[in-house]
């Protein structure tokens, strides 16, 4: 019996020993990094007013580099302090974080008139990119992306949202504000066409497309789209309310941001709020990509009415079929929001 009291208190004095061990090994050997100059090509963009802590954990999100620490603690020893140009520059995956710095601070690496837009990226954040991105002046793209009419969208748009293409683009210099967005516009038709999708329904894909590219990660595109084709059926959901937080906050002009208030939902002035307004949203919420237009065409299969993104970082989504397990779900979501307020 000693012994065995012996040996459980070794064995707790051991797990309680792991945390300051695993620190202090952690503080001999540095943060986690890679060791090479590279992998694959990655083209990288710095924004206009981000820190050097946003740089650092851009660069961790597209592993270019393997943690944030590996980055941001060389950035915080360098004298003076790096100055960071906004614009596209030419990295790779897997670098340590001096080459990565390194390369950041490399005029040959800075990408002139080159941008990158990734999905789900709203139209006022892509007038933003194109300026950094390239010698447009904003207030010239922000004039060119009023005159709608002349960029060949479906009578319905009142903006270009939805039809602004997510790639990674080089202009030529001197390009007009209007010829760079009809590039992008030009590169969605063409998305469109490529999914078969006829010109008198590119508007109604658009719109589902751009909802499904907000509301949650690529790998459950195709589910999320069969619960916004169930809700439109009178037999399963008889509201015909597509009940989506995302819809509400891009109308209050919140669109970063995933959660809403009770008065926010309850706001019929919102043309965008699918709590009140049945049906698909008034217009779409983002600019989507290839796999949001291929599951707004071919939803799963399943006979889900609910969903909830419960971790907003790794996107994990729960789907449900009734109301109670959804309340379930959203519990879980919940707990996770108050761990996490700053995605809130």
């Amino acid at each position: 019996m000693v012994f065995l009291v012996l040996a459980g208190l070794a064995a707790g004095a051991a797990t309680f020993l792991q945390g300051p061990i695993a620190q202090l090994v952690a503080s001999v050997q540095g943060p986690a990094d890679y060791t090479g100059t590279g992998g694959k090509k990655v083209v990288f963009m710095i924004h206009d007013g981000e820190t050097g802590q946003d740089i650092a954990q851009a660069l961790a999100d597209q592993d270019v580099v393997k943690s944030f620490d590996a980055f941001y603690d060389l950035l915080r020893k360098e004298s003076p302090a790096p100055v960071f140009q906004p614009g596209a520059y030419q990295l790779s995956t897997k670098m340590s974080g001096r080459a990565a710095l390194d390369r950041l601070l490399d005029p040959a690496s800075h990408l002139n008139q080159t941008v990158l837009i990734t999905e789900g990226t709203v139209a006022v954040d892509v007038l933003q990119l194109l300026s950094e991105g390239t010698d447009i002046p904003l207030a010239e793209l922000q004039t060119a992306a009023a005159d709608v009419a002349s960029f060949g969208l479906p009578a319905e748009a009142k903006t270009l949202e939805g039809f602004l293409f997510p790639d990674t683009y080089s202009f030529p210099p001197g390009l007009s504000a209007h010829d760079a967005l009809q590039k992008l516009v030009d590169s969605q038709f063409q998305a469109l066409d490529r999914a078969g999708v006829a010109p008198e329904r590119r508007w109604s894909t658009i719109v589902l497309a751009a909802l499904i590219q907000k509301e949650a990660g690529p790998n459950d595109f195709f589910k999320v789209s069969r619960v916004f084709h169930n809700r439109t059926d009178p037999a399963q959901w008889d509201s015909g309310r597509m009940q989506s937080d995302a819809t509400v906050a891009y109308g209050t002009g919140k669109t970063h941001v995933v959660t809403t208030t009770d008065a926010e939902r309850a706001d019929a002035s919102n043309p965008y709020n699918t709590y009140i307004h049945p049906g698909l949203p008034v217009g779409p919420i983002s600019n989507p990509g290839r796999v949001a237009i291929d599951a707004a065409l071919h939803p799963a299969d399943g006979p889900w009415l609910y969903f909830v993104t419960w971790n907003q970082e790794t996107r994990e989504t729960i789907f449900s079929t009734t109301a109670d397990e959804h309340e379930a779900a959203v519990v879980k979501w919940q707990a996770w929001m108050k761990e996490n307020p700053e995605y809130g």
